[in-house]
């Protein structure tokens, strides 16, 4: 990676980090991540995004207070909000392979991360409920469902609508070729 690019993943964790510090501590924590990971997508391009989440998850592993609710640690990873966490990677990898289809064509865009979005959801309510089996009480997916995915998808989508927003705004600071 060149210079320009590294210091682009850096600020883009640092980015993903603020965004997780905002936060409203629920079941599963309320925070700009997504926001984050989506702008850095869409601005900066998939690869420097998927550094970017590799460098926010090596820095929580190491100890540094970057997840939401200023957690840090590898123990994080296996909390019951570790799968949406990965749900990022596995996004901004969706995302990556999809660049040359959505690039510059903002409606498919849009749509991309929509489904980027689904795979994060899927990621993280299935180790929600992985974890939630193993407990005395366990829920139904149902429950699950509606704890996990439902109070979030308009907040999300209205995520990706500020994060096209934004993009659109401010390309002409992120242009990295």
């Amino acid at each position: 990676m060149q210079t320009k690019e590294l210091t682009c993943c850096a600020f883009s964790a640092a980015c993903i980090t603020l965004c997780s510090w905002i936060s409203i501590p629920l079941t599963i924590p309320f925070t700009l991540q997504t926001l984050a990971i989506f702008f850095i997508c869409g601005a900066l391009g998939g690869r420097i995004a998927t550094f970017s989440i590799i460098l926010y998850l090596l820095l929580g592993c190491i100890g540094i207070p970057v997840f939401s609710g200023f957690r840090q640690g590898f123990s994080t990873l296996f909390s019951m909000t570790g799968g949406y966490i990965f749900g990022f990677l596995l996004s901004s990898l969706l995302l990556w392979s999809l660049e040359k289809w959505w690039k510059d064509h903002t409606v498919r865009f849009f749509f991309s991360c929509l489904f980027a979005l689904m795979i994060c959801y899927l990621c993280g309510t299935l180790w929600f409920a992985f974890l939630n089996m193993q407990t005395t009480e366990p829920l139904g997916i149902l429950s699950i469902i509606a704890l996990c995915v439902l109070p979030y998808l308009l907040p999300d989508l209205l995520k990706i609508l500020i994060a096209i927003y934004l993009i659109k705004r401010l390309r002409i600071f992120f242009i990295t070729k």
